[in-house]
């Protein structure tokens, strides 16, 4: 009795350590947790404190940030609702997402012109091109290639999901 236990968890501790799955990620960079998404009753406040707080960064480091910090939440926001299969919404975080991430790299030019070191934030920029697509190749295998939304009362628009994302992984290579 005591063998056959012995062997059971001997078996269960190889298939444990030597069969398991292990996954290598392309980057240390961590997204944020998903915010306020929308449909929610505080996203419109979310989106006016936004716009408010665009002002507390100044500079072209503090613009930086600002728009880093935005690129990820709208790519987080992005992901999450193309999971839930919300298409339209997903596709406009995504563009969000990109308009916010194609200005980091203008705003490390405009300090590099102003002999400011710029080589940390040129880090931080490529660690985070790198997590961004990561998520997005991840999503582009997840996602339908064209999505017809039908809204009620207009006619009918397509959304070409994986030439957009395509789009906004050839935005994050430009940063590597």
């Amino acid at each position: 009795m005591k063998n056959e236990k012995f062997v059971c968890l001997f078996i269960l501790v190889f298939l444990f350590l030597f069969l398991s799955k292990t996954s290598f990620a392309q980057s240390n960079y961590v997204l944020p947790y998903p915010s306020r998404m929308p449909g929610s009753l505080s996203y419109k406040l979310n989106l006016l404190y936004e716009n408010i707080s665009k002002y507390w960064y100044f500079g072209d480091f503090g613009q930086f940030d600002y728009n880093l910090k935005m690129a990820d939440k709208y790519l987080v926001q992005a992901k999450t609702l193309f999971e839930y299969r919300q298409y339209l919404l997903g596709y406009k975080a995504l563009k969000k997402s990109d308009d916010h991430f194609a200005k980091t790299s203008a705003y490390l030019e405009e300090a590099n012109r102003k002999n400011k070191n710029v080589s940390n934030k040129e880090t931080v920029l490529k660690k985070a091109a790198l997590k961004h697509i990561e998520v997005l190749e991840k999503m582009d295998t997840e996602t339908p290639d064209v999505f017809n939304w039908e809204p009620e009362k207009v006619a009918s628009t397509n959304l070409y999901l994986k030439k957009d994302i395509e789009s906004a992984i050839n935005i994050r290579k430009n940063n590597l």
